[in-house]
């Protein structure tokens, strides 16, 4: 997967940022000795060093570069990859070398597969996915653009997520069926530790064993594109 043309930016100078670093140091064997062109961007690029690489502002993105989104927020993601590619930037997918990915997989632009994640294969990915590590995605499941799992998630089969949905660490989503899948409405949220046996509307954010609703908002989205 990995290729060696252009810069490799990470974007974002954060926790998940040094997770992402570890990853791509097993899958870009170059960066290991420090001869893969790779460094940090922000907008806020007041740290010069981050995780011992420079880090940079967002115009120091050029055409032909590629770049990794390592940013919790869906929206943030959006905006983010719209603005680079619209200046050539070239979405990289971060696989770990940990990670599993089965067969009859289409997995959009941008994603990143952490250490010890899952896709067991027959599911559709959309773009800029993030999938924290331990967390995994069973057979026959629909993941819109701009999802985020953070750590262990347990997505299992005939699962559709729509877009800007945020699944918390340990969340567990009940199978559904291919007549009936469960629904994860865009932009809701799943709270840590969540145990989702029935349908997540537009904008709701579910808590608790069952899952409850515990609030009902506007479904997150990009502020621009």
């Amino acid at each position: 997967m990995a290729t060696t043309s252009g810069k490799l930016w990470i974007v974002g100078a954060g926790g998940f940022a040094a997770e992402v670093l570890h990853s791509l140091r097993g899958q870009v064997p170059d960066e290991q000795d420090g001869a893969a062109d790779l460094a940090f961007a922000a907008d806020d690029a007041s740290h010069r060093t981050f995780m011992g690489l420079p880090v940079h502002g967002l115009e120091q993105i050029q055409p032909g570069d590629r770049f990794v989104i390592a940013i919790g927020s869906g929206s943030a993601r959006e905006r983010l990859h719209h603005l680079l590619a619209r200046r050539g930037a070239i979405p990289f997918a971060v696989e770990s070398p940990t990670a599993v990915v089965g067969r009859n997989m289409t997995i959009g632009q941008g994603s990143v597969l952490s250490d010890f994640t899952t896709l067991t294969g027959n599911s559709t990915i959309g773009t800029q996915f993030q999938c924290n590590i331990y967390s995994y995605v069973a057979h026959d499941c629909h993941i819109g653009d701009f999802v985020t799992f953070a750590p262990r998630v347990c997505c299992n089969g005939n699962v559709h997520i729509f877009d800007h949905a945020y699944i918390g660490t340990g969340a567990i989503l009940r199978q559904g069926t291919q007549q009936k899948p469960l629904r994860i409405g865009q932009g809701a949220v799943v709270g840590m530790g969540a145990v989702v046996t029935k349908d997540v509307a537009d904008g709701e954010t579910v808590v608790g064993n069952p899952a409850r609703v515990m609030q009902r908002s506007a479904p997150e989205t990009a502020a621009e594109h």
